[in-house]
């Protein structure tokens, strides 16, 4: 037997998380011809995964201002697999503004970010009709996109079992429960084999009103963080910002209180909306928050995607599947354990 050819190419696979990460793995594996069977923790609800809570902003652009230029890369390339899988994924762009008194930050974000054209008033008025006379100029980023985490999860899920792969709910597996190859998408509970990773905690609230209505995700520069209002069905919004060095998944009264005044500076209508809920999760990260993939003799480590899980995961997904096949290594991203 070839034992090299064995290695390479296994026949099966299992895959631990069915979150994002693993979700997606699952997915291109199968379409690569490997049996997958997919293991989950929790139940199939998906409450207890980091994305339940997350904004699910498909903006590599947006991003570019703070993170590796690796993430951008990533990103831009997920945007592809996102339209390939699910395509009513809507890519209406996104849209940055900011107050008068924030405009040195703001212009700080302009030259620092990529893949955006400047707007003026009359073309945010176009853009996002409920913003009309509230902002001067922004920063449309045209070929961005997103997407709802509790929406396009189960559609993924639909998928799989529709590709024949079966998803095993309430299954706690590790890595060393298979004889086979296993790609391990954890997050933040594989510390027991990724012992840096460390939890970074984003807070968000929902809201819900009927008083305004927005296209795209609204990104409001501010000194100390960048809001973002994503909306979502039902005349919800997501509002999100923060990123805390904390491991609690509470949220604080500062941070709420924070969000809510951001959004209300949005639009006044943000002050009449009913709060739906406020939530927190962890979002698994490394020491330079960024991803990697950890080839060891069986088992393949995907983890730290940090705040870019749903950017992410499709195309760490695709460079995971051709290192395991021996097309090809993306060498920024996988490390040999």
């Amino acid at each position: 037997m070839n034992h090299h050819a064995r290695t390479r190419v296994p026949e099966s696979i299992d895959i631990i998380g069915a979150g994002i990460a693993g979700t997606w793995q699952a997915l291109l594996f199968a379409q690569a011809g490997c049996k997958v069977t997919l293991h989950e923790r929790g139940d199939a609800s998906m409450t207890e995964s980091t994305g339940h809570w997350a904004g699910g902003m498909l903006a590599p652009f947006c991003e570019s201002e703070a993170a590796e230029p690796l993430i951008t890369r990533l990103g831009l390339r997920s945007l592809d697999l996102w339209r390939g899988a699910l395509p009513e994924t809507p890519f209406n762009g996104s849209l940055v503004v900011s107050h008068p008194r924030d405009r040195a930050d703001f212009e700080r974000f302009a030259r620092l970010a990529e893949g955006h054209r400047r707007v003026d008033g009359g073309a945010i008025a176009d853009l996002e009709p409920d913003l009309a006379g509230r902002f001067h100029d922004g920063l449309y980023f045209a070929q961005e996109g997103h997407v709802d985490p509790r929406h396009v999860l189960p559609a993924l899920h639909e998928k799989l079992r529709a590709a024949g792969v079966p998803i095993e709910f309430k299954s706690a597996a590790g890595p060393d429960d298979f004889d086979g190859a296993v790609i391990d998408c954890r997050g933040i509970a594989a510390r027991d084999t990724c012992p840096t990773l460390r939890g970074v905690k984003g807070e968000i609230v929902t809201v819900e009103t009927a008083e305004i209505a927005l296209s795209r995700p609204v990104r409001l520069i501010h000194p100390r963080w960048s809001l973002y209002v994503v909306p979502r069905a039902n005349n919800r919004f997501l509002i999100g910002a923060t990123t805390i060095e904390s491991e609690d998944t509470g949220v604080s009264v500062r941070s709420a209180l924070e969000l809510l005044t951001a959004a209300y500076s949005i639009h006044p209508a943000f002050g009449e909306a009913r709060i739906v809920a406020f939530g927190a999760a962890l979002r698994p990260a490394f020491p330079d928050n960024l991803p990697r993939i950890v080839a060891g003799n069986r088992t393949v480590t995907v983890n730290g995607l940090y705040r870019h899980g749903f950017l992410l995961a499709p195309a760490l997904a695709e460079v995971t599947v051709a290192h395991v096949m021996g097309e090809r290594t993306d060498a920024e991203v996988v490390r040999c354990a």
